[in-house]
């Protein structure tokens, strides 16, 4: 099943939608109906969260759009997205889509300690893939205003990986290094 495009108002069977078709236009489509809805949303995030494997896999890529989109709305779901983050037999498409929407969302003091933990052992995980690095690093960065006692741990780690890191690991890194000089 197909979401259409203009008409979003009938209820969509989002798990039907979501194991329908895994693609850019899907994932906009389902973007574009759930965003229009904290309901909505909410059941993406049930999916996302409780799913089986490949609906989260899926879920994610729409979720973490509409996230950047509405940040609000995932704040009822934070902690339950950083247990998932903290698993270690997930699929490395859901960390992926986690760490990718927490870049835009104001993270509670409560779960700060939580995500630079996560964040920096992402980062120094030479296996860990380099969207989620990059990511990782984003929100680092971030967190580092209101933390400037990781800044030089930050720039160690850097400059640690930057010879076995992708051209997104520098690209951030480099932005990093300049801010923080």
């Amino acid at each position: 099943m197909v979401l259409p495009v203009r008409n979003c108002s009938r209820p969509v069977d989002l798990k039907a939608t979501i194991l329908a078709e895994h693609s850019k236009a899907q994932a906009d489509k389902i973007v574009q109906y759930v965003s229009r809805d904290q309901k909505r949303f909410n059941a993406l995030m049930k999916i996302f969260l409780e799913g089986e494997p490949l609906e989260q896999q899926r879920a994610g890529w729409p979720l973490s759009y509409c996230v950047e989109a509405k940040p609000e709305w995932v704040m009822p779901h934070l902690g339950k997205l950083l247990k998932l983050l903290e698993r270690k037999d997930v699929h490395n498409a859901v960390t992926r889509n986690i760490v990718r929407a927490l870049q835009h969302v104001t993270i509670p003091e409560a779960y700060q300690g939580d995500v630079m933990n996560l964040c920096f052992a992402f980062i120094e995980d030479p296996q860990q893939l380099a969207a989620i690095k990059a990511f990782s690093l984003t929100i680092l960065e971030r967190l580092a205003i209101a933390y400037p006692d990781i800044v030089p741990e930050l720039k160690l780690i850097i400059e640690e990986r930057w010879p076995h890191e992708t051209p997104a690991f520098h690209s951030r890194a480099r932005k990093i290094l300049k801010r923080f000089k």
